[in-house]
C-alpha cells in the first residue's frame, strides 16, 4: 500500500452530550476498512472535554502520543498533565480506567494505536459497565451490578 497523508482522512465527529465531544481521524480504517489488527488514529477532544468514558481493557494495549496542545491524563483516581512529545501506554489488563481530556482552550491532537482483538472485554469503572466483543460479534455492554450465579437459570434436574 503506498502511503497516505494524515491530512487528506476526513475528520469524523465523535461523542455524546456535552462530556464527550471531538473528532477522529481514523488512519487505519480509511487505508484498510474494518479489515485491521492495529488502529491508529489521530483524536482531538474539543477543550475540556473527552471524546471517550474512562474505561480499561482486559486483551488490547493502547498507546499515545501527544501531538498538540495540553491533555490531562485521568488513570484510575490520579491526573497527570501531558504535553506535545509526552507518550502513555494502557497495557491490556491493566485495570486502571483512563481518559484523556483536552486540558487546554486550544486544540489538542494526540496520536492513539491500539489493538483491534476480535474477542475483547472492556470494562467502563465510572458507570459499573462492560463490553464483551466475541468473535468479533460487536460490543454487547453489561451492568457489572446484575450478577448472577453459575447455575441460575440452568435445569439442574
Amino acid at each position: 500500500m503506498p502511503p497516505i497523508s494524515s491530512g487528506d482522512v476526513e475528520w469524523r465527529v465523535e461523542g455524546e452530550g456535552p462530556r464527550f465531544r471531538g473528532r477522529s481521524r481514523h488512519l487505519t480504517r480509511s487505508v484498510m476498512g474494518d479489515d485491521y489488527h492495529v488502529g491508529v488514529l489521530i483524536e482531538s477532544p474539543e477543550p475540556g472535554v473527552r471524546l471517550w468514558p474512562s474505561h480499561y481493557h482486559m486483551l488490547e494495549e493502547e498507546h499515545v502520543l501527544i501531538l498538540e496542545g495540553e491533555a490531562v491524563l485521568i488513570l484510575g483516581g490520579e491526573r497527570h498533565v501531558m504535553t506535545v512529545g509526552d507518550y502513555v501506554c494502557f497495557p491490556a489488563g491493566q485495570r486502571a480506567g483512563h481518559s484523556i481530556v483536552n486540558g487546554g482552550e486550544g486544540p489538542c491532537r494526540y496520536l492513539m494505536i491500539g489493538e483491534r482483538n476480535p474477542n475483547e472485554v472492556c470494562v467502563y469503572p465510572d458507570s459499573n459497565k462492560v463490553a464483551v466483543d466475541a468473535l468479533g460479534s460487536g460490543d454487547r455492554i453489561f451492568d457489572m451490578g446484575a450478577v448472577r450465579q453459575y447455575w441460575d437459570g440452568e435445569d439442574a434436574g
